[in-house]
């Protein structure tokens, strides 16, 4: 303990070194003068005295250093000093400073930032106990490697599986909550029983979903989340056993979920309420609407499960060949079915941030050397005066580490604004169903990431000078003889730099080269309909209230009428699924008078009113539109796209041709009456699907979208139709308002293509800045050094034009290397890459050649300016400086 304190008491006078050194000066002084006073006591005369007191002290700056010494900690004491003294060097080169400081910032801000959501996103455990137990259980079939379970599959698989302590299903739905006489949509999960406990969420209020609460005859109950709880209720306390109106039905309020909890996969949900097989469809083993997951028993793996699963999914397909043909299953880890698609994105941009941070780091490195090589006298002459090697490299660690700490400031500065502004840049429905990026900030991990970012920058920055000052003789630093050769081992480390910094440039920009060509193919792919002047909104009613399909085809005509006799509006159609949305609500088909084996022909399937057609502007190739007549009572149609004709009916005429189910029930055989060109029902990115389009009068539903054609721009037409369809019966509903431009330009894929080609383009751009400084620094620091060699060619007769071919020649070379590095690079990064690619090979020759050309273009811009200034050397001027 003694120790320790005085080891405090030591480390104290490193923050008082003024009143320390007072105190020193004092004592000394009174201990001076006490010898002294004894030696004139002894008789001796009064500089006699004195100067045997000094004496006997062994000088007052050796006591003072001995004293210093014992009084604090040394070598905290350097580090203070020398921290002192980089800080007065850096303040003395300000240029320097702020340019070191500004590119380790931005470095480290993109990569900081970056970091910060592939940690949320792909490293941060999910909110479950036990996440790497949790598992996402789907069937598979051709088209879809995740496709919706059925009902029955789902309780089979629940009784058979040995691998699974849990298996729970789930289903997205939606509400309309009766708030004072009006309808709000609210979103909502219908769920097993079992699914909080399979996850180990329990709720904050109120108590979970009981064992048989998700049976027909149970009552009904909800569970609310933490939002819904705040929001739409106030967050009391007694809100558990309240009743609520949802969409018609009553639901006694059971629970309230922790703040915390998200479940990525279903979006903003805000009410949950136990699954029950009531409906028509989870009542039929091929209606598949369901998705699971499931808890691994203890002490199995996941290929055991999936290979459990995919042997009980062979077992139903000889049990049920007619439902099952085809259907397999998958098992994948709960953590890659949330974040899986936007991986690899993620995992792009942090390279390419890592990537700036190289570029700036090496730039540093190179400022660092042309400033240790100003400083070669200096460091000549404080070795000749008695400095060790060691204390000179712990001046240049605390220096690089002062002005590392400066750059880590300010980075993490901009990191956090950058976090912000990126998160603020996602579509608010998007964000919605990424929760997990609601802890993207400055957090632990990041720091921590920064940390070791800064810790590794720290040592690359002190071992360049280091290195510098260990292969340079200081003894010759006193002389200019030895500048040519340390000169030109400077060229040669800085040379290599500058050809890695050329090399990592090409490879961000021919990132975003490939990112912005795949981006504008992505923009301007072949719709099918025109989206200009186009208007949607999303409609539900409540099935409560028009529980019969006469009822929802009146309400939905009503809808029509309304729309159409509005002021600006050309047209009116109804879809229940919008366009560039996504491929589902599938339909297996099988065609009446061919032979059939169990094959299941899977086709988009889409309910639309008569006038949809017409006011998408879709071409029609063959055959007619719907029309009034194509009633619930007339002749089941369907219309087709060119897509399904192609695979069904290769020179054929599809026209007249009839197709049904699986069973060809007398019910749902349909006649082909036209053929439309293919509209793009799916993503902007996914391949077209065949597809049927059938009368909504034939299948109507509570849930549509009412799609209208403006003279001008949508957006003042949007209001009038939610207030006129409110004026049609206030329990209707009203929801995703937008303009079909707007819509598509906000899709998942368009907005990961477009965030993904502006990151790597900004990054490009700053790669590219960075070069270019790098390689100007090079050419400029070699025509410096050269300058001697420059007069003597030039007094030989060596003309301007030689001297300018000369330099640009060595930056040419330097730029040539770079190129060649980078283009291989930039192959195998693209390579990588090429999930995010759409409409365009990763090996795209005019990319490869623009970028190229670009590179080379601003690199010989940057080397002329140097090599024009060696050009117009005057030889009797450099001579005499040397």
């Amino acid at each position: 303990m003694r120790l320790l304190l005085g080891w405090l008491q030591r480390c104290a006078g490193l923050f008082t070194p003024q009143r320390r050194e007072r105190a020193l000066t004092d004592e000394l002084d009174a201990h001076l003068q006490l010898h002294i006073d004894d030696n004139l006591r002894a008789g001796m005369m009064p500089d006699e005295a004195r100067r045997n007191a000094l004496m006997k002290l062994g000088g007052l700056e050796p006591a003072k250093e001995a004293y210093r010494d014992g009084g604090t900690v040394p070598f905290l004491e350097n580090v203070f000093r020398d921290a002192r003294f980089a800080l007065r060097q850096l303040r003395k080169n300000p240029s320097f400073t702020c340019i070191a400081v500004l590119v380790l910032a931005l470095g480290l801000c993109a990569s900081v930032s970056l970091f910060a959501f592939v940690d949320a996103a792909l490293i941060k455990p999910l909110p479950y106990r036990d996440p790497s137990r949790l598992v996402y259980v789907t069937e598979k079939s051709a088209q879809f490697p995740h496709a919706n379970l059925s009902y029955p599959d789902y309780i089979d698989w629940k009784r058979r599986n040995r691998v699974f302590s849990s298996l729970e299903v789930f289903t997205n739905t939606g509400f309309l909550l009766d708030s004072g006489g009006a309808a709000t949509p609210v979103p909502g999960v219908r769920v097993s029983d079992g699914f909080f406990h399979t996850l180990g969420v329990r709720p904050v209020l109120g108590r979970d979903f009981r064992p048989g609460e998700d049976t027909p005859k149970a009552p009904n109950t909800v569970i609310l989340s933490y939002g819904a709880w705040q929001t739409r209720f106030g967050g009391p306390t007694n809100i558990i056993g309240r009743t609520l109106r949802l969409s018609g039905v009553s639901y006694t309020v059971i629970g309230v979920l922790p703040a915390t909890f998200q479940f990525a996969l279903r979006g903003p949900a805000e009410f949950w309420i136990p699954l029950r097989p009531n409906s028509h469809c989870e009542q039929m083993r091929h209606c598949h609407d369901l998705l699971g997951i499931a808890r691994l028993d203890p002490g199995v793996s996941l290929p055991v499960a999936l290979s459990d699963t995919q042997s009980i999914a062979r077992q139903l397909e000889q049990e049920y060949p007619r439902d099952n043909r085809g259907q397999g299953a998958n098992v994948v880890p709960l953590t890659e079915a949330v974040v899986g698609e936007i991986r690899p994105i993620l995992l792009t941009l942090l390279g390419a941030g890592l990537l700036l941070l190289l570029i700036a780091c090496i730039n540093i490195a190179s400022l660092l050397l042309v400033r240790s090589e100003s400083r070669r006298r200096e460091i000549a002459v404080r070795s000749s005066l008695g400095a060790s090697s060691i204390r000179l490299i712990t001046q240049f660690v605390t220096e690089s580490f002062v002005l590392i700490a400066l750059g880590s400031v300010f980075g993490l500065i901009f990191a956090d604004g950058a976090m912000k502004i990126l998160l603020k840049l996602i579509p608010a429905d998007m964000l919605g169903g990424m929760p997990y990026l609601q802890g993207v900030g400055l957090n632990c991990h990041t720091l921590l990431f920064a940390g070791g970012v800064v810790f590794i920058a720290g040592l690359l920055f002190s071992s360049v000078p280091t290195l510098h000052l260990y292969f340079s003789e200081l003894r010759g630093g006193l002389t200019e003889g030895s500048r040519g050769s340390a000169g030109r081992a400077w060229r040669r480390l800085g040379s290599h730099l500058v050809v890695v910094e050329l090399a990592v440039a090409m490879v961000l920009l021919v990132g975003a080269g490939l990112l912005n060509k795949s981006l504008h193919h992505l923009l301007h792919v072949e719709l099918g309909f025109q989206p200009n002047h186009l208007a949607t909104i999303h409609i539900a009613a409540p099935p409560s209230r028009y529980a019969k399909d006469e009822k929802i085809i009146g309400l939905q005509r009503d809808v029509l009428e309304r729309a159409q006799g509005l002021p600006g509006v050309q047209s009116a159609g109804l879809i229940d699924l919008l366009p560039v949305g996504y491929n589902s609500n599938t339909d297996w088909i099988r065609f009446v008078g061919r032979p059939y084996h169990g094959e299941h022909n899977e086709v988009n399937s889409r309910d639309v009113s008569p006038s949809y057609f017409k006011t998408i502007q879709a071409r029609l190739l063959q055959g007619r539109y719907f029309t009034e007549a194509d009633s619930a009572t007339s002749p089941h149609v369907a219309i087709i796209n060119q897509a399904l004709a192609k695979q069904y009916f290769p020179g054929q005429d599809p026209i007249g041709q009839r197709f049904g189910n699986d069973d060809l029930d007398p019910k749902s055989i349909r006649q082909i009456v036209g053929v439309v060109a293919d509209i793009r029902d799916g993503s902007l990115d996914s391949e077209i699907w065949p597809a049927e389009y059938l009368p909504y009068t034939q299948n109507p539903d509570t849930n549509f979208s009412l799609i209208v054609r403006t003279v001008q721009s949508g957006g003042s037409v949007l209001s009038s139709l939610r207030e006129a369809i409110r004026g049609i019966d206030p329990q209707v509903g009203t929801l995703d308002e937008s303009l079909m431009p707007e819509r598509i330009a906000r899709s998942p894929s368009a907005y990961l293509h477009r965030s993904s080609a502006w990151l790597v383009s900004g990054f490009a751009g700053l790669a590219l800045l960075l070069g270019v400084i790098g390689l100007y620094g090079v050419v400029a620091y070699s025509v410096e050094q050269r300058t001697r060699e420059i007069g003597i060619r030039m007094a030989l007769g060596a003309e301007n034009g030689t001297i300018l071919q000369l330099i640009l020649k060595e930056a040419g070379w330097l730029t040539l290397s770079g190129l060649a590095g980078g283009t291989v690079c930039a192959l195998f990064a693209a390579t990588l890459m090429g999930k995010l690619l759409f409409g365009i090979q990763s090996w795209d020759l005019p990319t490869l050649l623009s970028a190229g050309g670009f590179l080379a273009a601003a690199a010989l811009l940057a080397s002329f300016i140097p090599a024009r200034r060696a050009a117009a050397v005057n030889p009797v001027e450099a001579l005499r400086a040397e």
